[in-house]
């Protein structure tokens, strides 16, 4: 799997997979346009996103109507180093669900890929210009 973030000016990038385009910036306190949600709401919104399909999904699964089905995500940043510190995620669903239904329902929210893409962090390899040869210096 493959996208690619790509300059647009200013603060905005764009980030391409496949067929679909999200436009990402800074608020203009920030020096930007806010042309888009910057990287840290698209991280959050990553999971909630992820949160609502498996839930979503479980609520098909088990004749449970989705309309009105809502993921709400807050998140406060930490220091040492700069990070979202803590993701707080709220379900709702307007809808009578037996305790076994949440019981079950708030087990497969946390099993959600993004969820645990976080949970078991992903090793992250950062290279410059990977494509080019480069000559070491003196050479």
């Amino acid at each position: 799997m493959k996208l690619t973030a790509t300059f647009h000016g200013g603060t905005r990038y764009d980030i391409v997979s496949g067929k679909h385009r999200i436009i990402t910036d800074q608020p203009v306190e920030d020096g930007g346009q806010d042309a888009g949600m910057g990287p840290v709401e698209l991280y959050v919104g990553s999971v909630a996103s992820c949160v609502a399909y498996f839930v979503g999904q479980f609520c098909g699964r088990h004749g449970i109507a989705r309309d009105g089905l809502a993921v709400e995500a807050e998140w406060t940043m930490s220091e040492g180093p700069h990070r979202v510190g803590r993701i707080d995620i709220a379900i709702y669903l307007p809808h009578r669900i037996t305790s076994d239904q949440r019981e079950r329902l708030l087990k497969v929210a946390h099993g959600c890929t993004v969820h645990q893409s976080i949970a078991v962090a992903p090793t992250i390899g950062i290279k410059l210009n990977p494509h080019q040869h480069h000559k070491s210096e003196g050479s």
